[in-house]
């Protein structure tokens, strides 16, 4: 499954269901530094307020415990061709992945 991002919207969050449960994503755009963050939250209120968007980078895993999704986000390039995310790449060439949790 992929996350998909609408750059026009940015600033903007939605719901999305990952693991069984509903969580709230928002995402947002540095300009300046060419990167995009995440934030994620729950209905008991914010989990992570911005998680930076690093190509490779399994997302939510520095304070992961039980209220995170059961599912790894990871921003790739099936192609292999991109090895990092840009305003230009993502929802082109890189996409927010979600994998199952094998542990």
């Amino acid at each position: 499954m992929r996350i998909e991002i609408n750059k026009s919207l940015i600033p903007y969050y939605f719901n999305i269901q990952l693991g069984g449960k509903v969580f709230t994503l928002n995402v947002d755009y540095n300009q300046t530094h060419d990167l995009f963050t995440v934030g994620l939250a729950d209905v008991d209120g914010v989990l992570c307020a911005a998680e930076p968007v690093v190509y490779g980078v399994p997302m939510f895993e520095v304070m992961r415990d039980r209220r995170f999704p059961d599912v790894v986000i990871t921003p790739r390039d099936d192609s292999g061709t991109t090895t990092a995310v840009t305003h230009d790449n993502l929802g082109r060439t890189v996409f927010l992945t979600v994998e199952a949790r094998h542990e």
